[in-house]
């Protein structure tokens, strides 16, 4: 199967782009609205689509991974420059031992146990930060097929939205990871980056991105 990543560079003029940023539950609306209608219920997932929104030096950029060639054409007008290109290559090169660049906005949480949920009244999951979400992270990456060299890592604004006219209220905490790590097993870590790490994937948390390395520097 052929994988696409694409890049939208929202035009902050166009007010439905300024909207979509401003929603994780919009953008995750807007993303899906490029793909073939009548997916059912399940169509984030047949499309395989994982988005990120991160700044940039020329603003806001929106990430787009997925299974099919979105129809970039069904954009609003002057919504902002965009480009898709091939991602498969750079899975098929994946190999155990050779070191890569990575980058995921990802919902770092641990889930309480029965006991403490009734004692403390605390909800079904505890976002983490600091030292304690870059632990949460090397797990991950560890059942991901990575092993991890350098790591840093950067508390973002929570992913936010309304679903249901209002009935329904999204918010994901994230916390960025980057750095570089060396990958031990190939076809995990292809799987992983296929189908995205962690909760919150529909509302741009998962996405995990990678770039080839020459070391664990």
């Amino acid at each position: 199967m052929t994988y696409w990543i694409t890049q939208i560079q929202p035009a902050l003029r166009s007010r439905e782009a300024r909207r979509d940023l401003g929603s994780a539950v919009g953008m995750h609306h807007r993303l899906m609205s490029l793909f073939p209608d009548g997916a059912g219920q399940n169509a984030r997932q047949t499309f395989g689509v994982l988005f990120r929104v991160e700044d940039t030096p020329r603003g806001p950029q929106i990430l787009l991974q997925s299974n099919t060639e979105p129809e970039l054409s069904r954009l609003p007008m002057h919504y902002g420059a965009n480009q898709t290109k091939e991602l498969s290559p750079l899975l098929d090169a994946l190999e155990a031992g050779r070191y890569v660049r990575y980058r995921i906005a990802a919902n770092a949480v641990r889930r309480p146990g029965h006991t403490t949920k009734a004692k403390n009244d605390v909800n079904s999951v505890v976002p983490l930060l600091g030292k304690e979400a870059e632990e949460w992270w090397i797990r991950q990456a560890e059942a991901s097929g990575l092993t991890i060299h350098r790591l840093g890592s950067q508390t973002l604004d929570a992913a936010r939205g309304e679903r249901k006219e209002g009935q329904h209220k999204i918010r994901h905490a994230r916390t960025l990871f980057e750095g570089t790590a060396r990958i031990t097993d190939a076809c995990l870590l292809r799987e992983r980056t296929i189908t995205g790490i962690g909760r919150g994937k529909a509302y741009g948390c998962g996405l995990l991105s990678l770039a080839p390395s020459r070391g664990p520097q």
